[in-house]
This record gives C-alpha cells, sequence and structure tokens, in this order.
C-alpha cells in the first residue's frame, strides 16, 4: 500500500532530545507516522527505539523537543495521557494479569458497568467481539495462565484495541507467535490500516517489516539515520544503516561452525530415553565436546521441554543420562551445574535476567549460587571476573554498576551469557538466546557461540529461526508435537528442507 504523503501525520517528533545519567539515549531525533499506514522502527538494542517509544506514551519525560498529536501540541506525563489521547502499546513483555480471566484482561480498566457496578456479562460478551475481530475463538471465562505465550500475547494486543486507538504501538509483537500466529495478526493490522489506524511495528525479523510495512526509521546510537519507503530500502542496505558497517559476520560464523566433529568415545552428555509424561516423549540426545546441537521445531514442539529436562528444571520421569560415559543423576537444576551443565533460559524476564541488580551482580550470580551462599565471591575476583566477560561479550554500556534492568535486551542477553560461562561449563544449553534482540547483537551472540565451542564447549542451541540454527550447529535434533521426529545433519539440509522435514514427517521416522 502507498503511503499518502499528502496526509498530515497523526504523530510528529521534533527534535526529541532524552539523556540519563552519562547516556545520551535521543538526539534530536524526529519521527512521523501517518494515518493509514504501518510504519518500522528498526535499529539495534541501544539505539533508541523503546526510549522513543516510551517519549511517546509518557513513560518518559522528553529533556527538549516537542510532539504533536493529530496537529495539537502535547506533554504527556503519564501513559494514561498518552492513551487518552488515542495512542495504546502492547510491549514485547506481555504485562497481563495471568491469575484474571481473558475477558478481565481485554476490559481491564475499561469494564462496562450498570447501575454503578461492572456488568460482567456485558464483560465478556464485549471481550469476545474485540477478540473476534483478532480471529480468536477464546473462552472469555478462562483464567489467562492456562493459555500459551502466544495466545496471551494476542489478548494484549485486543486489550490494547479496546481503546479504539487512532494510533497502535506494537513492540515486538511476533516474538512468541508461529507463523500462522504471525499471519492472523498481520491480516488484522493490514485491517487496521485500512480503517485508517496507524501502526508503529517494531521488529527483529526483517522478513516480517518487509512482508506488512510502508516506511521504515532507522535510528543508530541514539540518533536518526533515516526515514525510507520500504521499496526503496533493500535488506542489506537497511542491515548496514542499522549496525554502520557492512554485514560480513554471518559468513565468518557459518565458516567456523563448519568444521569435523570427533564423535570418538564418550559424549560429553548422553540421554536416552528421557521424557516426562504430559511434556515431551522419551526421546535420546547425544553431545560431544565442541559439538553445537541445534533444537529445531516450531513453537510448542518441545524443544524447550526437553531442553528443561536435560537441565532437571523439570523432572523426567523417564529414561537415563550420561556425562562422559558415566551415569548421573540430574533432578535439579542444581545437580546439573555440579556436573558442568548451565542453561539459559528462553524467558529472560522472569528466568533470566535480574532486573533490580547490578550487571556485575548478575554475572556472579551463577558463581554464587554453585558455591553457595556462605562463600561469598570476593570484590577483587568478582570485579576482575566481570570486567574480563564486559570486555569479551561486547556489553554495552560496560558500566558494571549499571541496573540490569536498563540495559537493551541484546545486552541483557550477553550478560546472561556471561553469568554462566562464568561457571566454566562443560555443556551449556541456550533456548532462544538471540529473540527479540537486532541483528548486530544476534550476531555477535552467534560468533561467541561458534568461538567458544570451537575451543570445547559443547552448546546445545535452541532457535525459532532456521536459519541460525543451520548456522551455528553440526547436527539438528529435529521436533513435533512434543516428540523428536528425527536427527540431521545440517551440511545435509537447507531451510526449506528442514521446514519440509518438520512438516512431512512422523515421529519414529529418525534419520541420521
Amino acid at each position: 500500500m502507498a503511503v499518502d504523503t499528502a496526509v498530515p501525520p497523526i504523530v510528529q517528533m521534533r527534535d526529541i532530545t532524552i539523556q540519563f545519567p552519562g547516556v545520551l539515549a535521543l538526539d534530536q531525533v524526529d519521527f512521523s507516522l501517518r494515518p493509514g499506514e504501518i510504519h518500522a522502527l528498526m535499529g539495534e538494542n541501544g539505539a533508541g527505539k523503546s526510549t522513543l517509544i516510551k517519549a511517546l506514551t509518557g513513560v518518559y519525560h522528553i529533556d527538549s523537543g516537542t510532539i504533536e498529536v493529530a496537529g495539537a501540541r502535547r506533554v504527556f506525563d503519564s501513559t494514561a495521557a498518552a492513551q487518552d489521547a488515542g495512542i495504546s502499546t502492547v510491549y514485547q513483555e506481555v504485562n497481563l494479569c495471568a491469575n484474571l480471566s481473558v475477558g478481565e484482561n481485554v476490559m481491564l480498566g475499561h469494564e462496562p458497568r450498570r447501575q454503578g457496578r461492572i456488568d460482567w456479562t456485558a464483560v465478556h460478551a464485549e471481550a469476545q467481539r474485540h477478540l473476534k475481530n483478532l480471529g480468536l475463538e477464546l473462552d472469555t471465562r478462562s483464567v489467562l495462565s492456562s493459555h500459551s505465550i502466544a495466545i496471551q500475547q494476542l489478548v494484549a494486543i485486543s486489550r490494547a484495541m479496546v481503546l479504539d486507538s487512532k494510533v497502535l504501538i506494537l513492540d515486538e509483537p511476533t516474538s512468541s507467535l508461529d507463523r500462522g500466529e504471525v499471519e492472523q495478526l498481520f491480516a488484522v493490522m493490514r485491517e487496521l490500516r485500512e480503517s485508517g489506524v496507524a501502526i508503529l511495528f517494531v521488529s527483529h525479523f526483517l522478513d516480517q517489516v518487509y512482508e506488512v510495512s510502508d516506511r521504515i526509521t532507522v535510528l543508530r546510537d541514539g540518533g536518526l539515520v533515516g526515514e525510507f519507503l520500504v521499496a526503496d530500502l533493500p535488506r542489506d542496505a537497511l542491515v548496514t544503516k542499522m549496525i554502520g558497517r557492512e554485514m560480513t559476520d554471518l559468513a565468518e560464523i557459518s565458516e567456523k561452525s563448519d568444521r569435523a566433529i570427533d564423535r570418538d568415545g564418550a559424549p560429553v552428555l548422553s540421554a536416552s530415553g528421557i521424557g516426562r509424561r504430559g511434556g515431551v516423549a522419551p526421546a535420546d540426545v547425544s553431545v560431544y565436546k565442541g559439538e553445537v546441537i541445534g533444537f529445531a521445531g516450531l513453537l510448542g514442539s518441545g524443544r524447550t521441554e526437553l531442553a528443561r529436562l536435560i537441565y532437571g528444571a523439570d523432572r523426567a520421569d523417564s529414561g537415563e543420562m550420561q556425562i562422559h560415559g558415566d551415569n548421573v543423576k540430574v533432578h535439579s537444576p542444581r545437580q546439573a551445574m555440579e556436573h558442568g551443565i548451565a542453561f539459559s533460559s528462553e524467558n529472560r524476564r522472569d528466568e533470566g535476567i535480574i532486573a533490580d541488580l547490578t550487571v556485575a551482580e548478575n554475572i556472579v550470580f551463577g558463581i554464587q549460587a554453585q558455591r553457595g551462599w556462605t562463600r561469598r565471591v570476593k570484590n577483587g575476583e568478582q570485579d576482575a571476573i566481570v570486567k574480563d566477560y564486559i570486555a569479551a561479550l561486547g556489553v554495552r554500556p560496560a558500566d558494571p554498576t549499571m541496573r540490569a534492568g536498563n540495559l537493551s535486551g541484546g545486552n541483557q542477553q550477553k550478560v546472561l551469557l556471561a553469568r554462566w560461562l562464568a561457571t566454566a561449563p562443560e555443556l551449556m544449553v541456550l533456548d532462544e538466546p538471540t529473540r527479540g534482540i537486532d541483528v548486530g547483537a544476534k550476531a555477535d551472540i552467534q560468533r561467541k557461540v561458534a568461538e567458544l565451542s570451537d575451543k570445547g564447549l559443547s552448546v546445545i542451541f535452541i532457535s525459532s529461526e532456521l536459519e541460525e540454527v543451520l548456522r551455528l550447529a553440526q547436527r539438528i535434533v529435529v521436533m513435533r508435537d512434543r516428540h523428536k521426529i528425527g536427527e540431521l545433519d545440517s551440511h545435509d539440509v537447507d531451510a526449506a528442507g528442514l521446514i519440509d522435514y518438520i512438516a512431512n514427517n512422523e515421529a519414529g521416522s529418525v534419520a541420521r
């Protein structure tokens, strides 16, 4: 759809500057959003995307610059003020009340009332109507926590649409959705665009940006790089503008990962028939020294469930495990750590980063857990460890005293990687380590995984992006419907072949 440049912007931000202690987060940034368009906001983590959104939605006070909405100068001192101006936001991390019903979450704060009291029948009827607009048929009286993260994300979007907003901000809305759900969301976005709603879309999936967007604004290091029509900006040019350099890293990573693995002798880890009723069917997994094993499959295929059994986060009720050929019991994360297994969860917010602790405290957290709280990591040792890993992983800003919650998603992920590397594991289990982070940070993390495995670290790597799995892994465990359906050599298959294998093979048809 062509953007009608004759239509005045519904949002016009000029010379927006925001400064935090020691950090210029936004430096005189301009941004415009027109009715009836989907406008992608792109940039690396830390480029200023979230800061710009929070400036528009009243979360952050701007130090200088102006914001106009529908031609009127506005100063937002709260999110409620932005909502009153017709601006709704769905952030990357789903912020809902999991203990309430679906209907209560959709209508929260906007419940129909009758004679001064909430009309619960009307609440659920209205919620049902808004959900149907997203193509969702849900029991609105069911508890939200009983639904998948993907469904919860769509409920959050439905909740934002209750306000009949003229501006809808979607910050990584597809990060937890499978392809079918993405198509469902895009269909809704296109309908909203046709009805005149202005959509600000943030995503790290370049394919999705080019599939659904009309214009792209690129930020880098808190500054405006430029505004472009999608048709005028090739993908390689977009990546170059985002990171400020040509992107040659991925080819180098592939070359480093393209190496022979010595599979003589006992593997670092061997799991035979490991499974859990209601979780994942019994499966065999082996990982050799210096090998990267990819877990591939669609959302809900059982990748994470299998990884959690290996780490002891969930207790297996079948099978056995061996470390270097010796039988071991791994019934808890502590036992896994004792056997040299580290695990970085896909749920970075709830099971990973500790937002209120500093970067340094987050990095040494794993070592401290290993030793127990009676043997404190001394300050000098902590400083040396933290300094080394901040430098090795390129954490930005390189400030160990910064609150970890103030870091961008990509830098939080680097801190988590540092935490587990500091425990000197033999096997690292990485579940979606690059989800929701930009192309530059993704390349940084993939490069580090390739380097570490080349030096002998064994890795289980889980990603929804099959190209990442193929780029890093020497072997791929393929999952579907909570079963291991096959095992492939990454040299023998490409992304299209892997998708075909996932779609057309049944459990038990194991290929090697």
